[in-house]
């Protein structure tokens, strides 16, 4: 397993990692996986002999119950070395304080996820969307008071667009407050918009990137094929994420997936989960599932290296369009530019 710098702090993660969503299966997320203690622990148990040190969760998944079975997982004294991540911002109650980020809920919401994790600490501690009503300062405040406290170690976001980051980096800046070292996005084959502003924003600020669902809710898992959605998937579940606004582009990328796949004779997933683990700006990528089977060749991933015809492939069949300004940008640019600082222009430069 390879371990990484996460953004510019010194903390190294390993290129996966645990992610526990189907961890619980209460509320909305019993559509995503709902399992109990003793099959959760089988995944981690397996995924932490690969060399996996991150487990992510959030206080939202499963209404808590995601953070408890990660904190009765690994008790109290937890194994040296394994850390832990999980978020806040989503509703955890009724009433008009139980969601957002000001320093009244994320306060009150790091003191419950510390409870259910049965753990002192948290190592990364995130806030899982931007809220446009409470002031930055505030909630930049909030977060680096509970690393001074000793409650958090790290703090990250997830689900910001380019200028909620940088304006978040601009108050810590001014404020001397502690800096985000990561940011949590959505990024797969299929989608690939976080090359214009998100990726080049994590190589310019030092920011490490986690990648979720990076199979697309597993419609990358090569399970998948046009006109055949496989039995027991999240989409017949009636799961809507990732959003898929053009079929015929996800098919024909699922095409070259499966291809590759089977010429290096593993499978669609691994293909598509090492693409990731290789671009540039991604630190970990997050991985899920319901059973052993799965985690198992999720874990399997980390291993494979995919040359460079096969990337160039990959990267053909699934190119998004060249949005404005970057084409306006390319055109003059490459006459100016070297390669690195092409590369924070965005995609395909």
């Amino acid at each position: 397993m390879e371990y990484r710098l996460l953004g510019r702090s010194g903390l190294k993660v390993s290129a996966l990692t645990i992610g526990t969503m189907t961890f619980g299966g209460k509320g909305w997320a019993k559509t995503v996986g709902d399992l109990g203690a003793d099959e959760a622990k089988k995944l981690v148990d397996m995924s932490l002999d690969a060399g996996v040190n991150l487990i992510d969760t959030a206080d939202v998944y499963s209404n808590g119950v995601s953070e408890e079975i990660v904190g009765e997982i690994l008790g109290a004294n937890r194994k040296d070395g394994v850390l832990i991540a999980t978020k806040a911002r989503f509703p955890m109650g009724d009433g008009p304080n139980d969601a957002g980020s000001s320093r009244h809920h994320l306060v009150r919401a790091c003191e419950a996820s510390l409870k259910r994790l049965k753990t002192d600490v948290i190592d990364l501690y995130q806030l899982h969307e931007w809220d446009g009503q409470t002031p930055l300062e505030e909630t930049m405040e909030a977060l680096d008071m509970l690393v001074r406290q000793g409650k958090v170690r790290y703090i990250g976001c997830s689900n910001f667009s380019g200028w909620h980051i940088m304006k978040a980096l601009g108050v810590s800046t001014a404020e001397h407050r502690q800096r985000f070292v990561s940011q949590q996005i959505h990024y797969t084959l299929e989608a690939r918009e976080a090359e214009y502003e998100l990726l080049p924003i994590s190589i310019d600020q030092g920011l490490g990137v986690l990648v979720w669902s990076p199979l697309a809710g597993g419609l990358l898992s090569g399970k998948h094929r046009r006109n055949k959605t496989a039995e027991g998937s999240r989409q017949l579940a009636g799961w809507d994420e990732p959003p898929i606004r053009d079929e015929d582009r996800l098919w024909n990328i699922v095409d070259v997936l499966v291809e590759i796949a089977e010429s290096r004779n593993v499978s669609g997933a691994q293909v598509a989960l090492a693409w990731l683990i290789g671009r540039k700006a991604v630190t970990s990528v997050i991985i899920g599932g319901r059973t052993k089977a799965q985690f198992k060749d999720n874990l399997a991933s980390a291993e494979l290296v995919l040359t460079t015809e096969e990337r160039e492939r990959l990267d053909k069949v699934s190119a998004p369009p060249i949005l404005y300004p970057y084409w306006h940008q390319v055109r003059t640019a490459k006459d100016r530019l070297g390669e690195a600082d092409l590369s924070l222009l965005g995609p395909h430069t």
